[in-house]
């Protein structure tokens, strides 16, 4: 029962989007932890089937040499699902120390799951993707992330569905009237108007499937097709075009003519190519990069990558799997200085994410550092065709939504897209088909309550939900 429940309840994720799932799985899973005594055992078992359903894509970028890491595919989702997991293992025992009587059990369980929710996106470089308020990314709730950020969201929808597993009338109408509250704040919220600035984006997509990429006879394909889709005509020609992560075989500081060729490529002379790509240094070793062309094809701007993935584009604990042979499969890429923000003359400001840094809600800059959109540049063929790209375009939309900020997003495969400020697609490029499409950059909003606050909001939240409970729940009992 446990393991079922979690994984129903990961069925609101992408591509699934059955928030409703979670109706049906969270009053089972708190009438389970209210009724068991090995608590984190329920925990685990909860966890394990959720991460399992909601985090097989890991198993894709084993795939891509079937013949070398293929046999990896397997440990990869059993030991993640597996690890992320004594997460929650954690937050049912400790809700169970926490929690006097069962009623207040609710707020005990909600808190100490969002608790460790928030460690996990922080402990380790942390892995903030699957969180639970991102369940309801394709309906109006999802508009609370703007006030309390991806993980008060998820608090309030855990209380809520967990309020169902006390089985009585009152509760219910509190869900009930919860859900209403949140879905009438969100629809209030995306009837607002979205002004759009003078700025058109051009987005590419050149549609390079994982195992092609760094074919020698498929990479001169892949390059003309952004090249050819830079050049384009259009009745209004953009001002900045955009191309993917590591979107050229050649490296930064090498092959002049062809940066100049791709700098002058564009049908306005004045508008910028912004791209992905690798660079190297003898000192340092090798970055993932994204550079903002110059006319003659030099960088003018430049930005490394500072969240890399781990056992991907660097290894932990290298040493170690180098001494049993393992260390070969994982890149050995060095991290940038941080986050920043970027200003081209013509272009507002931009705070650049190159993948798997737009999974982090709290490496967008804030305060005096704010940008006027966001910049994604990614590499979703890793991610395979099911799942994961969607999930990865989900927490994209929620970075949007949580800071009032536009994000346009060009992705090698898909889905690449234009964002308004409210997380709403507003022109894409499905997944599987290479070309552009030309959007105007909609304008910022004033800073959301979660852009000025951060996390501080919700962690206060979740230590009065964690405080009532215990000393409510123990007076009572």
């Amino acid at each position: 029962m446990a393991l079922g429940a979690g994984a129903v309840l990961a069925l609101g994720h992408s591509p699934y989007d059955f928030p409703w799932g979670g109706l049906l799985a969270l009053p089972l899973i708190f009438v389970l932890w209210s009724g068991v005594r090995r608590a984190a055992l329920a925990g685990w078992l909860v966890g394990l089937g959720y991460f399992a359903v909601s985090l097989s894509w890991i198993v894709e970028p084993f795939l891509v040499d079937i013949a070398r890491h293929g046999w990896m595919a397997p440990f990869a989702l059993v030991f993640l699902a597996g690890g992320l997991a004594l997460f929650w293992a954690f937050g049912f025992g400790l809700a169970k120390r926490v929690a006097g009587d069962r009623v207040w059990g609710v707020l005990a369980l909600a808190g100490s799951l969002s608790l460790t929710e928030l460690t996990r996106a922080w402990i380790l470089t942390g892995f903030p993707w699957a969180l639970p308020g991102y369940l309801w990314a394709d309906t109006p709730v999802v508009q609370v992330a703007s006030v309390l950020g991806p993980h008060g969201l998820g608090l309030i929808v855990l209380t809520l569905g967990f309020l169902l597993g006390l089985l009585r009338i009152g509760p219910v109408l509190v869900t009930v009237a919860g859900f209403a509250a949140l879905w009438g704040f969100g629809t209030w919220r995306l009837a607002q108007p979205v002004a759009d600035t003078d700025i058109v984006v051009r987005l590419v997509q050149p549609n390079a499937v994982q195992h092609l990429k760094w074919d020698p006879e498929w990479m001169p394909q892949f390059y003309n097709r952004q090249l050819a889709a830079t050049a384009a005509p259009a009745a209004r020609a953009p001002d900045v075009i955009l191309w993917p992560e590591t979107a050229v075989p050649f490296l930064l500081g090498t092959r002049a003519d062809l940066f100049a060729q791709i700098a002058n490529a564009p049908q306005n002379p004045k508008a910028r190519v912004i791209l992905g790509l690798r660079r190297h240094t003898p000192a340092d070793g090798w970055y993932n990069t994204l550079a903002a062309l110059a006319p003659d094809g030099t960088a003018r701007q430049t930005y490394d990558k500072h969240h890399l993935v781990p056992f991907g584009e660097y290894l932990p604990l290298r040493p170690l799997f180098d001494a049993i042979g393992l260390g070969g499969f994982v890149g050995s890429f060095q991290p940038g200085l941080g986050p920043r923000r970027i200003t081209l003359d013509g272009l507002p400001p931009f705070q650049p994410l190159i993948c798997y840094e737009a999974i982090f809600p709290h490496e967008v800059l804030r305060g005096a550092r704010r940008p006027d959109w966001l910049l994604q540049i990614t590499n979703d063929a890793w991610f395979g065709t099911w799942s994961g790209p969607y999930q990865h375009l989900a927490q994209a939309r929620l970075r949007a939504i949580e800071q009032g900020l536009p994000l346009a997003r060009s992705a090698n495969t898909g889905v690449s897209a234009m964002i308004d400020p409210f997380g709403r697609v507003v022109i894409a490029l499905p997944l599987g088909a290479d070309g552009f499409v030309d959007a105007p950059l909609p304008a910022p909003l004033a800073p959301t309550p979660y852009a000025r606050s951060g996390e501080l909001l919700v962690l206060g939240l979740i230590l009065a939900w964690l405080a009532v409970a215990m000393i409510a729940g123990r007076r009572r009992g």
